[in-house]
């Protein structure tokens, strides 16, 4: 009898910390899983019992490293875009600036972090609220508000055709970067794309073919 009420404590006792994960280690798993779900089923779908189980962990955990719900969300986004908008303002710095530099930080970023374009779609482009006024204040002007400036100066250099409206010019770019993890589901099984390593490299160096060189002969 007192075998079978150890069991059934071991069973019920709630999850913590896995013991062969470093504290850096557990916050990574919790961010990806977060970035994950929030990505295909929305923030408010997700709740934290559910990340938690995804990650394996106590939701206790995530209270303990994260806060609240919201604070995990802006530690997601912190994560992949705050880097990106950093090297950004390097590049503003910088005397002169290949557009394929742009590309290649856009690109990276979402190779990095593929849920990160899709949970922007849905959260940010598809939804009204707070996590659309924390992007627009927080992110969107240090990333894709910050590409028309940095374009134009490379004009004034004669690194980048004039005929082009540098807004339109930063869109486009975005798209091209951004888009393909947008749209794997159908890229991935119906154009043939690869999203591996090497894959990302080979759809990368097109990218940066088709800026340097475009599609017509």
């Amino acid at each position: 009898m007192k075998t079978k009420k150890l069991e059934k404590q071991a069973v019920e006792r709630p999850r913590g910390r896995p013991a062969n994960l470093k504290r850096g280690e557990l916050q990574k798993r919790l961010l990806d899983t977060a970035e994950h779900l929030f990505a295909e089923q929305g923030f408010a779908a997700t709740s934290i019992r559910q990340l938690a189980d995804s990650a394996e962990v106590n939701p206790a955990l995530v209270h303990y490293y994260f806060g609240t719900k919201k604070d995990l969300l802006v530690a997601v986004m912190d994560r992949a875009l705050l880097p990106l908008a950093g090297a950004i303002e390097k590049l503003n710095l910088a005397d002169s600036v290949q557009v394929e530099e742009i590309a290649g930080l856009l690109f990276n970023m979402a190779g990095k972090h593929p849920y990160m374009p899709k949970l922007i779609t849905r959260e940010v482009l598809m939804s009204a609220g707070e996590t659309r006024e924390l992007f627009a204040e927080k992110y969107a002007p240090r990333i894709g508000g910050a590409l028309p400036g940095l374009l134009a100066r490379q004009q004034e250099l004669g690194k980048v055709d004039r005929s082009f409206d540098t807004g339109s010019a930063a869109l486009m770019l975005m798209s091209l970067c951004i888009f393909p993890f947008i749209a794997r589901s159908i890229a991935e099984p119906q154009l043939g794309i690869s999203y591996t390593e090497k894959g990302r490299e080979q759809y990368l160096s097109q990218i940066k073919n088709l800026l340097s060189n475009g599609m017509t002969t």
